[in-house]
């Protein structure tokens, strides 16, 4: 009796700290909408906060239908590439999951459809946001999930058959939940094309700037709070000890993590705040907090095994990545309101590699392995470990942007010629809240009038100049 009310209290407190960690994670879709919402201009303010929770709303379904089975579903019929069994929850609970761990994937999935649609703002249908969330966050995503964490995906340091004797670590997503959000929305604005007035004639960078700065640090630290849901959490236990130790177990790792969440996001801000000033001459908040965020991104692979002077490096790496991949998207013309791609995408590939590069032997069989003693497995480069890891996290990350390039290109392409993805120039001039959403997001406020916005303040002034027109 004693024995089965420990493994109850256990596993009681296991599950409060994985729907707790899922808590947190969830917030983070309340910090994508002031990010996104102070980061683009007022008369779009409506519909970016809409197309937020439409994400979390349509991602819902998808992957309570299709994207959890697609991810996790094993069984006889499991293979390396896609789950076959729990479609809509059926057979859940089970031997394997339970409905908190759905809870907590279901978080992260929502995440992905949110990082896309940060690269396609300010221009887009409102229809299309819809549809690729469904796609995405129902069946893109899923694959790549299984690939890395099902214990029978190809990719995964859990499987039975670990690629070069190592499996790819990507412990809470730089890749699998990041970079892909980011390829999707590079694929999405790429198609698109920058919005009207962001380059002028002669192919140079007119600023756009958001509206909000407010908006954009209150989302930064509600982020941040809710990564901390997203890298300790990853571990969805906490309650494991250790082996041959007394002190030890999931609880120190757990702290370690959050740790090292803490320090690269903070010195990949700190470097941004400096190289900024550096490069345009003054101090940028708005530059901080994605810096900020592209550290967060960079140690999200990585975040479970290595120590916390490593994730220093990272964040330190992460901001330059971001800088570098700015300045490369300005001369390339491509519009990114939220910086997006770059941050998600840039930072995140570059997550994958310093794993390969800096992950402790001892920390990977503690995340992977429960700290069992005398397993031996492959770990970063730089600390002696050889290539293997590096090779699994190279390969992660050139099938994930072969993977969603063509799953989420295909489909854009396919909505930009059936006219179902750009709205026109004249309701992108007038605003996305005044042409689709009857009124601007601060119409409450009669005095109301910034100074870039020139168009019609209420519907019935929209569809008065439409039909002039």
């Amino acid at each position: 009796m004693d024995a089965l009310w420990v493994a109850s209290v256990t596993d009681s407190i296991n599950t409060i700290y994985l729907l707790f960690s899922a808590y947190l994670v969830f917030v983070m879709q309340l910090g994508f909408a002031m990010l996104c919402a102070g980061s683009v201009r007022a008369k779009n303010a409506m519909n970016i906060m809409l197309t937020n929770v439409v994400d979390a709303a349509v991602g819902s379904l998808s992957y309570y239908l299709f994207g959890f089975a697609f991810a996790f579903g094993d069984g006889s019929n499991s293979n390396p590439f896609i789950g076959t069994r729990f479609f809509a929850l059926k057979d859940i609970p089970s031997s394997s999951y339970d409905y908190n761990f759905f809870l907590y994937q279901w978080a992260f999935a929502i995440a992905v459809a949110g990082i896309t649609s940060g690269s396609i703002a300010e221009r887009t249908q409102f229809g299309a946001y819809l549809i690729f969330s469904f796609f995405l966050t129902g069946f893109v995503y899923p694959i790549v999930a299984h690939w890395v964490w099902s214990s029978s995906g190809w990719l995964s340091p859990s499987s039975s058959s670990l690629l070069f004797s190592s499996g790819a670590i990507d412990f809470a997503g730089s890749g699998v939940v990041h970079l892909v959000g980011a390829i999707a929305g590079l694929w999405g604005a790429a198609i698109e094309g920058p919005r009207v007035g962001r380059f002028d004639a002669f192919g140079k960078p007119v600023p756009i700037k958001g509206h909000n700065a407010t908006l954009v640090v209150l989302g930064t630290f509600l982020l941040w709070f809710g990564w901390f849901g997203f890298n300790p959490g990853s571990f969805t236990t906490i309650l494991v000890a250790y082996p041959d130790t007394t002190d030890q177990g999931h609880w120190t790792s757990v702290g370690r993590t959050a740790v090292t969440t803490t320090l690269a996001g903070s010195t990949a801000g700190i470097v941004t705040l400096f190289g900024r000033r550096l490069l345009i001459g003054h101090w940028d908040a708005l530059d901080v907090c994605n810096g900020v965020l592209g550290g967060f991104v960079a140690i999200t692979s990585g975040c479970a095994v290595v120590e916390p002077w490593a994730a220093i490096v990272c964040g330190f790496v992460a901001a330059w990545v971001l800088i570098g991949l700015n300045i490369v998207a300005l001369k390339l013309q491509y519009d990114d309101p939220l910086e997006a791609a770059q941050l998600h995408g840039g930072c995140g590939a570059w997550g994958l590699v310093f794993t390969g590069l800096f992950a402790k032997e001892e920390f990977i069989v503690q995340a992977y392995d429960s700290g069992v003693r005398g397993i031996v497995r492959p770990y970063g480069l730089f600390l002696g470990g050889g290539w293997s890891l590096l090779g699994a996290q190279v390969v992660e990350l050139v099938v994930v942007v072969g993977w969603v390039s063509v799953t989420m290109g295909p489909l854009f392409y396919a909505l930009e010629k059936l006219k179902l993805l750009r709205i026109s120039v004249d309701e992108e001039v007038a605003g996305l809240d005044i042409s689709s959403h009857g009124g601007y997001a601060y119409n409450s406020h009669p005095d109301y009038s910034p100074r870039e916005e020139t168009g019609p303040r209420f519907y019935s002034d929209y569809v008065r100049l439409q039909d002039n027109s």
